[in-house]
């Protein structure tokens, strides 16, 4: 594959700023100048590498591409470490991670990492379960996954357990689940959910009932909220024992049925790519993983 190393970076520019227009601000070049080198691209691979969309969406042969121009990127800044010239680059490295490790223990290991190595991140956060996509796509160059199947040109590390509580307010336990918690109390107590995405509440019903049982539902978007909403009594969900322990502890909140934790493995999935940046990254993201997390 012949691309010129200003094409690449163009193309990683236009998939940053969501569009032709900011790229050329970026790179102070002209939208047409910049049109020229994705058409240039395009010819020489015999491919659409684009959908002129807004925001722009990346084609499967555009995701190559991509792929490409951000890991050039990371050899061109490593480079300039390694000379001693500073950052080759704005050194924003872009990761996917779920919302419920954003909100317990993934920011602390950022924050260090931004400390030990003087990168900059962007946060891109997805659920667990479809993390890969972007990771797949190109468009970031580390995940925290479910998923322990390594994308391609990529490796995949465990880094521990997360463990789920299935939890109420004490109020929310009396009303709902004063007869024991079963296929029918279970069937008309609201639950909450995170989005459409998010099978915890489900995994746990069909490991107490056995059967398929649909309850009313509330939908939260956010750690945070989440969890705040079962305490105010809007539902029963599953959340992070990281999360939920200290609200158990002081009474705020209740177990459903205890010693019937839902345990997600979460894996570090990056580049297999030689770069000291991003194994600087990973090692401090597998430290402050085996203190969080449970290692069994």
């Amino acid at each position: 594959m012949d691309l010129p190393v200003e094409h690449l970076s163009t193309f990683s520019a236009i998939v940053d700023e969501g569009s032709f227009e900011g790229a050329a601000r970026r790179l102070h070049i002209t939208p047409s100048a910049v049109s020229q080198r994705v058409k240039n691209m395009e010819q020489r691979l015999g491919s659409v590498l684009l959908r002129r969309s807004r925001p722009i969406e990346l084609t499967q042969a555009g995701s190559t591409v991509l792929r490409v121009a951000r890991q050039l990127e990371r050899i061109t800044d490593d480079a300039a470490r390694e000379l001693g010239l500073g950052p080759g680059t704005r050194t924003v490295l872009p990761i996917v991670v779920n919302a419920d490790s954003l909100a317990t223990w993934f920011v602390p290991a950022i924050a260090r990492a931004a400390k030990e190595t003087g990168a900059f991140f962007e946060i891109v956060r997805a659920d667990e379960t479809v993390s890969t996509e972007r990771l797949r796509s190109g468009e970031v160059v580390a995940a925290l996954t479910a998923t322990s199947e390594p994308v391609p040109g990529c490796t995949s590390t465990l880094l521990g357990i997360d463990r789920y509580r299935a939890v109420a307010s004490p109020e929310f336990v009396a009303r709902h689940f004063s007869e024991g918690t079963g296929a029918e109390t279970l069937r008309t107590a609201p639950m909450i959910e995170f989005d459409r995405h998010d099978i915890f509440q489900q995994r746990f019903i069909r490991r107490i009932t056995r059967v398929n049982v649909a309850p009313p539902r509330h939908m939260v978007p956010s750690s945070h909220e989440f969890a705040l909403a079962i305490e105010l009594g809007l539902g029963w969900g599953m959340v992070p024992e990281l999360q939920c322990r200290e609200a158990i502890d002081a009474g705020r909140l209740v177990e459903l049925q205890p010693n019937s934790t839902i345990e997600l493995p979460l894996f570090w999935q990056r580049w297999n790519l030689p770069s000291p940046l991003i194994d600087q990254l990973s090692d401090i993201v597998s430290d402050e993983a085996s203190r969080a997390l449970s290692q069994r």
